[in-house]
Parts: structure tokens; sequence; C-alpha cells
């Protein structure tokens, strides 16, 4: 397939995966063993075009949300004289604070995330056991105490953060379908979850990609040499990063729109059925 369509085929792929919780790892690996694509899992340069349309996903939530978020933000830090509580439990003390509990465990890890990035059997196992917990989790969870993401405490936040570190560790498991079911265990509603999720992505994934983009360039690398690209490799991945951006913008105005109406099932049972076909293609 033309290296052009293979970036839009890419981009839409990690676009609608990236913040539904089905894995997009594990939908772009299987996506390059289709016999039409065919492309090394450890190919230098898609390796780094893999980490592109991942921020070009990742990189859509501070638009979307720049209101929400504006507001937050001329909020913060609350005046201590009206509630010497507020700046520990305000949305960005919470989204900073979820996001370092994930870090720190997540950075001294790497080595076994590294592994097991290459394994479908990881991988397949997280998709089925996500599958199961998120269906238990939404079935269970159904008298949140908390309505709003700005009604959060910090022990939630932190939670949120602590379960976040399997979807490192355990690629398959889905950062998105982590955070929610933990929110949602947590005590927080469907659509207070999602919206969490959604906000600690952000600096969580930018930290990601751009910590996967310094090592992939870095000096001595075998990626180094993707230093000097073709005019067509460059387009390649300015055409996966757009298609992944505007993709991901419409899978989150409509995920949020699902969710405040709908639960969780049937992409626990998409996940479920996933993670038993990619066992079974590994046991073969």
């Amino acid at each position: 397939m033309n290296d052009h369509l293979l970036a839009v085929f890419f981009g839409v792929i990690e676009g609608v995966t990236e913040f539904l919780p089905v894995s997009s790892t594990a939908h772009l690996r299987l996506a390059k063993a289709l016999p039409f694509v065919q492309i090394p899992l450890a190919d230098p340069y898609w390796k780094m075009f893999d980490v592109v349309i991942q921020l070009g996903a990742v990189l859509c939530l501070p638009l979307y949300f720049r209101k929400r978020i504006a507001d937050l933000l001329k909020t913060f830090p609350a005046d201590p004289l009206t509630d010497r509580r507020a700046a520990l439990n305000h949305p960005v003390t919470l989204t900073l604070l979820a996001f370092f509990v994930t870090a720190v465990p997540a950075f001294l890890l790497k080595k076994v995330i590294s592994q097991n990035l290459e394994s479908s059997l990881v991988i397949g196992s997280a998709l089925l056991a996500g599958g199961v917990a998120m269906w238990l989790v939404d079935a269970l969870c159904v008298r949140p105490r908390t309505t709003d993401m700005t009604l959060m405490r910090w022990p939630q936040a932190a939670w949120v953060g602590a379960v976040q570190v399997l979807s490192a560790v355990f690629p398959g498991t889905s950062r998105s379908m982590a955070t929610i079911a933990a929110g949602q265990t947590a005590g927080l509603s469907r659509s207070a979850a999602l919206e969490f999720s959604f906000f600690v992505s952000i600096p969580t994934m930018v930290a990601a990609t751009g910590y996967d983009l310094l090592k992939t360039l870095k000096p001595g690398s075998d990626e180094a040499a993707l230093a000097v690209l073709t005019g067509q490799q460059w387009l390649t991945l300015a055409t996966g990063f757009t298609v992944s951006f505007f993709v991901a913008w419409g899978v989150v105005a409509w995920f949020m729109a699902w969710v405040r109406k709908r639960g969780f099932v049937p992409f626990a049972v998409y996940r479920i059925v996933l993670g038993l076909y990619i066992l079974f293609l590994n046991a073969r």
C-alpha cells in the first residue's frame, strides 16, 4: 500500500482508539500485521510514526476542552482564606497529582514496559482481563457520590493515577479503560470519570510521547538516521498526524455524548472478543 494511504489508515485507527477504552496499541499492532500492510514492528521510521500520530491525537484535547481548561485555570489556585483545602482539591492540582502518581513508577519500570510491548500474549491477556473488569465495574458502580470532576478529592485522583500505571506496564490494558474504571470505583459518575480521564491524559500522553520522540532521535540510537528524512517521509508523518488529530477530535465529542446516555458494556464486550482473538492467534 502507498505510504500516504498507510498514513491515513493508521491515523484513523489511532484517532478512533486512543481515547476509547479499547487499546490503541493493540489495534496498531494488529493493523501492521494485515496482509496488505506487513510493516515490521521494529522498523525505525514506523516506530517514530506511531509516536507522531499518538501526539496528534493527544493534542486535540487541549483545543477541544479549551474553554473548560481556561475556566479552571482562572480559579487556580483557590483563595486559601475562603477554603484552605480548595487548592489541594482543585481539578488542576488533582490532574497533576494523578500524572505524577503514574509517571514515577512508569519511568522506573520502563524496561518491563518495553519488553511487554513486544508480547502479544500480554496484550491479549490485558484486553481480556480489562474487558471483564470494565464490565463488572460498570455494572456494580451504579451509585456514584461524585457527579462532577470539580467535586473530586485528592484520594480519588491518586487512585486514578495509581491504576493508570497498569496501562503503561501492561499494553492492551488501555489508559482510557484504566482511568475510567478507577474513577468509577472511586465513586465518580461515568461522565465525571470520563472527563477526568481526558484531563489526566493531556500531561500523561504529552510527557510519554515527548519522551519517546527524544529517545527515538537521540544520537547513537537506531533511529538517529531519521534525522535526515525525505520530503515524502515528512509528508507521510504530517498526513498521519493531521488525520489522527481530527479523527480523535470527533471521537472525543461522540464519546462524551455516548457516555452521558449509555454505559461502557459494549466496549467491554468488544475488548473480550478481541482479547480472545489475539490469544488464539498467539497460541497458533
